[in-house]
């Protein structure tokens, strides 16, 4: 019977269209969600899958890390402080069934819990803890977020927030506060500084006090560091015994101040000599002169 190429390439062409329509290759990183008559059968791949036409069908599932960058989001902190605020979020496929069958599409839901997650945990701490916690509080986003996903087969694998932009009069609210906490811990650093000085003096005049011996020796060396150093004047210091005792020798050196002696101890000073006098005129003012005695 001869070949009649006629008869049998119509149905050659029907074999190659549905072959072409039921193998599948899907790649290592890619999962294929099997539905026949619409009813879930199970999960393929990676590999080549061979499909029966418009019987199955086959949903392609992307398990590599996603990343998904969160919009600035407007936060008021707990102290009542805005701020603008925007995360990125790294998650990835573990279940390919969950992540078709439980949500339409797994991307804008998760991007969606991120924005709500992120304004309600950073709504509860402070401005302060949003600066100095951030480790603290991507964890606790990243705990939120993957307890909610893992109903959509979805691992979150990290959170970070990126910024937190202020407004201008915060900043400089901001700095004067950095400002005099670091003017605190140098007060602080100082008095402790002052603390330490004078409990190693302490100690030192201890040692010294043992032995007398020890301050005149103390002196000598201070006097030895001082006469290496090219200086005119030397400053030595001695008790404030030795002055006293000084001022006292200067005191008994000098004559103590008497008054004058005369001829005889004991004698009376003899008054100045009287010279003659005038004779005086009895003026009009005169009182008379006594009775029985004769003006002069």
């Amino acid at each position: 019977m001869p070949f009649n190429l006629a008869v049998y390439l119509p149905i050659l062409i029907i074999v190659v269209a549905i072959l072409a329509t039921s193998i599948r290759i899907l790649r290592e990183y890619e999962r294929g969600v099997v539905f026949t008559l619409g009813r879930f059968t199970g999960v393929k791949g990676p590999g080549l899958i061979l499909l029966l036409p418009y019987v199955q069908q086959m949903v392609r599932v992307d398990q590599r890390t996603l990343v998904l960058d969160v919009p600035t989001q407007d936060v008021i902190s707990r102290d009542n402080v805005s701020v603008k605020v925007n995360a990125v979020i790294y998650f990835r496929v573990v279940q390919a069934d969950k992540s078709v069958i439980q949500v339409e599409d797994f991307q804008q839901a998760t991007s969606q819990l991120a924005q709500t997650t992120l304004r309600s945990v950073l709504g509860k701490h402070d401005l302060d803890e949003m600066l100095s916690e951030r480790d603290k509080l991507n964890n606790d986003i990243q705990d939120i977020l993957d307890a909610q996903t893992d109903a959509w087969g979805i691992k979150v694998a990290n959170v970070e927030i990126k910024h937190v932009d202020l407004d201008e009069s915060m900043i400089r609210v901001i700095a004067r506060q950095a400002e005099a906490e670091r003017e605190r811990r140098a007060k602080v650093i100082s008095a402790e500084g002052e603390q330490q000085a004078a409990q190693k003096l302490f100690e030192a005049a201890e040692i010294l006090s043992a032995r007398p011996e020890a301050m005149q020796l103390r002196y000598l060396s201070t006097l030895t560091t001082i006469g290496m150093q090219n200086n005119t004047t030397i400053v030595f210091p001695f008790p404030v015994e030795f002055g006293d005792l000084l001022s006292a020798m200067a005191r008994g050196a000098q004559p103590l101040h008497q008054p004058q002696r005369h001829a005889e101890a004991g004698s009376s000073p003899i008054p100045p000599a009287a010279g003659p006098t005038a004779p005086r005129r009895a003026g009009a003012g005169d009182a008379p002169p006594p009775a029985g005695r004769a003006a002069v």
